[in-house]
C-alpha cells in the first residue's frame, strides 16, 4: 500500500505524540507502585517511537521481533545510532514479554525507574533522529 506524504508524515506524528503520552502514563504507574504495567508501558513508549522511525524509512510491521530486527539491522549495525540503544530495547523488549506472559513476576523499582529513565532517551534520540533526516 502506497501511502501518500501528508498522512506519512500525520501518523509519524501520531506515533511519536503516542510515545510521549506513553512517558506520563508511566510516571503515574510507577507513583501507584504498578511495577509490571510500567515495564510494559515503558517497552511500548518504545516501540510507538520505532513505528514512527519504520514510517520514515518506509518500513511497516506490526510485529515487534520484526521491528526490533530491523531497527538493529539498519541502524545499530550500520552504526547510524549507538549500539546501547539496540539493548534497551531488546531489554525493555523480554522485560515486558517475561511480565506480560511468564507467571509471578515481580520488578524491582530500581530496575523499573532505570527502564524509565532509558526510555526517555530512547525516545528522545529517536525523536532527534528523524528531525536530522
Amino acid at each position: 500500500m502506497i501511502m501518500e506524504n501528508s498522512d506519512k508524515n500525520s501518523l509519524i506524528k501520531y506515533r511519536l505524540e503516542q510515545a510521549e503520552e506513553t512517558i506520563l502514563d508511566v510516571q503515574l504507574l510507577i507513583e501507584n507502585k504498578r511495577l509490571r504495567s510500567a515495564v510494559n508501558r515503558i517497552y511500548y513508549g518504545m516501540f510507538y517511537s520505532l513505528l514512527a522511525l519504520g514510517l520514515a524509512n518506509q518500513f511497516e510491521t506490526s510485529k515487534h521481533a520484526q521491528l526490533i530486527g530491523w531497527f538493529n539491522k539498519n541502524f545499530i549495525h550500520e552504526g547510524l545510532i549507538d549500539s546501547k540503544y539496540g539493548k534497551i530495547i531488546n531489554k525493555a523488549f523480554n522485560r515486558r514479554t517475561k511480565g506480560d506472559y511468564d507467571t509471578f513476576v515481580e520488578f524491582e523499582k530500581e530496575i523499573v525507574i532505570e527502564m524509565f529513565n532509558e526510555m526517555q532517551e530512547f525516545i528522545s534520540m529517536i525523536k532527534r533522529y528523524l528531525e536530522n533526516c
